[in-house]
């Protein structure tokens, strides 16, 4: 078996996409990586992975929204931290382009509709899913924004497991 200094394992690591911190695997670029999270929104809990598996996703990998990313970027498995989104780097700001009326006649059910609930069909053979925004007697307007948007996101993250970046 061929040994290696640490200095020459530390070198491929870091070619591998990773690179150590106190002896752990730190988050980086191309870095596989699982968390424990909840998010809070408006004082209320709108997600976690409490009771089940970690969340798994590559970090730069567009897999996460962007401001959780580069906030958790050089944490190792182990460590918790508290991380405020704003909107920009979340789920956008509310853009008043993406409300949409449409014919009460569009819908099956219309008169059981009401403001606020969610509603998912399909356009021109693509599927949708909106938020009931207002309803007139002649229109349901749905609003296709993120259901987050515009807000600041507040998290509560674990990291789980840091593992170096794959070989291509």
């Amino acid at each position: 078996m061929k040994k290696f200094s640490t200095a020459a394992f530390l070198s491929l690591l870091a070619a591998a996409g990773c690179s150590r911190n106190s002896g752990s695997l730190i988050i980086q670029q191309g870095s596989s990586v699982k968390i424990h999270y909840t998010l809070t929104v408006d004082g209320s809990v709108v997600d976690s992975s409490s009771g089940r598996e970690p969340l798994s996703y590559v970090q730069g990998s567009g897999q996460v929204i962007p401001g959780l990313e580069s906030q958790i970027q050089g944490l190792k498995a182990g460590d918790k931290k508290s991380v405020s989104v704003n909107p920009e780097e979340g789920y956008g700001q509310v853009n008043p382009n993406a409300l949409r009326k449409v014919p009460k006649s569009s819908f099956q059910d219309a008169k059981n509709l009401k403001v606020g609930a969610m509603v998912q069909g399909d356009a021109g053979g693509k599927p949708f899913q909106a938020k009931i925004a207002a309803i007139s007697k002649d229109e349901i307007t749905l609003d296709f924004n993120h259901p987050l948007a515009g807000k600041k996101l507040e998290f509560q993250i674990e990291v789980i497991e840091v593992k170096p970046a794959a070989k291509s």
